[in-house]
């Protein structure tokens, strides 16, 4: 079996999150990831919420598996000759810097296009073009300025984030889907191109429901939202609490024992009511005119949670998750982080691996949510910084002993 991406080579020159999300998923892949680094510091992360002093924090090395390490001062006339052979054998380069900042470096589109017509040129930047797309964006702003906050949380409290990083995490999935299209479409014109991803733009994209929420708000009230009916709708879309956000109603309710997770994820479907009532012993409303339809329930699905909740609070989530699948109920219980990072299951099908580092030991991360048939995933630890210097210097750049000897003297590498 053949890495999907076996023969593309990544120059990788990004840091922190949305990035490396980026080019570690390409690395997993298959493709040959050069991380790029400055001498003595490296990547900010992997000195950012260190749990063991002086060892590359988990931040680091949970966003860098699978790629090589080398050092290299692009501000030297030397190092920029060896930044510019990079480009010549590189196949895409990927960045997150502010903009502007390759440019200053005297690396424009432009020349790196002349160097290697062939390359691509992959970028995360916070804003598209417009009045802020000199600004800086990190997680949180993303999530705010995209549409998230705004309809994240309850109808009265503050806008919330989300736990989950869609910011940055989901404006790098979407920069290497671009980076496979340009590859692809190298392919049959023999040329690279620009790709670039606003973390803005992959934020509104992840709340297209809520763009549709916004235009059906026009027409009057949005019926599966906890306000209708006795709420009050604004002119914008509003947060909808644990609302389905679907056709579908749905809440979190609360489970034995009582935990700050011991809730479980409920659906109300048509089909499902029946058996739903049934199951908290109020089959009485299965053929009532007040319960029976969608219609006459959407005005008090609090009412309806409520009565749901008497029973799941008598069994723990997964009794409940036991007792309503096989009645095709869709649920799901709250699972938390430890739950998950523990689970058997996701270990088995290499969505929690266990990674051995030489400096941290044993760790747990994520592994690739991709799964290919033919093209399996190896999870190999993040380098220690500058690690394959000699090694991308030598067998990728071509270069002898005494040429690196003296790209050291110059303080290049």
């Amino acid at each position: 079996m053949s890495k999907a991406l076996e023969g593309v080579r990544i120059l990788d020159m990004t840091h922190v999150q949305s990035g490396p999300t980026c080019t570690q998923l390409l690395a997993w892949f298959g493709a040959d990831v050069i991380k790029v680094e400055r001498a003595g510091v490296g990547d900010a992360t992997r000195g950012q919420l260190r749990d063991i002093p002086d060892v590359d924090s988990l931040y680091f090395t949970m966003l860098n598996h699978n790629k090589r390490s080398i050092t290299l001062d692009t501000k030297n006339e030397k190092g920029k000759e060896v930044f510019e052979r990079l480009l010549r054998c590189c196949d895409v380069l990927v960045e997150n810097f502010a903009p502007g900042a390759l440019d200053r470096m005297g690396f424009p589109w432009e020349k790196i296009h002349e160097i290697n017509p062939g390359i691509i040129y992959a970028s995360v930047k916070g804003f598209g073009k417009g009045p802020y797309q000199d600004c800086k964006v990190y997680e949180n702003v993303a999530q705010c300025t995209g549409g998230s906050a705004s309809t994240t949380g309850f109808d009265d409290g503050p806008p919330t984030v989300t736990g989950a990083q869609i910011g940055d995490t989901g404006t790098g999935l979407h920069l290497a889907i671009g980076i496979l299209a340009a590859l692809v479409h190298r392919q049959s014109t023999g040329l690279g191109q620009r790709v670039e991803c606003a973390m803005q733009d992959g934020v509104m994209n992840l709340c297209r429901v809520k763009f549709r929420d916004q235009q059906r708000l026009q027409h009057g009230p949005l019926t599966e939202y906890p306000q209708y009916p006795n709420g009050e709708f604004g002119s914008s879309v509003p947060r909808s609490g644990n609302a389905s956000g679907g056709g579908q109603p749905g809440w979190a309710v609360k489970t034995k024992p009582g935990g700050p997770n011991d809730y479980v994820y409920v659906i109300i479907q048509p089909p499902g009511w029946a058996h739903l009532m049934r199951v908290i012993g109020r089959e009485e409303l299965i053929d009532d005119p007040e319960w029976s339809t969608p219609q006459v329930r959407l005005p008090k699905l609090d009412q309806c949670f409520a009565m749901i909740e008497e029973w799941t609070k008598t069994k723990t989530k997964f009794e409940v998750m036991e007792t309503l699948n096989p009645l095709n109920v869709p649920c799901g219980p709250i699972l938390s982080i430890e739950e998950l990072i523990n689970e058997e299951a996701l270990m088995k099908t290499g969505t929690v691996v266990e990674v051995d580092h030489p400096e941290r030991g044993k760790y747990r991360t994520v592994g690739n949510p991709i799964k290919l048939s033919n093209s399996p995933t190896e999870v190999i630890r993040s380098p220690l910084l500058g690690e394959h210097t000699d090694e991308v210097l030598t067998d990728v750049l071509g270069y002898n002993e005494s040429e690196i000897e003296t790209l050291r003297e110059a303080g290049a590498v």
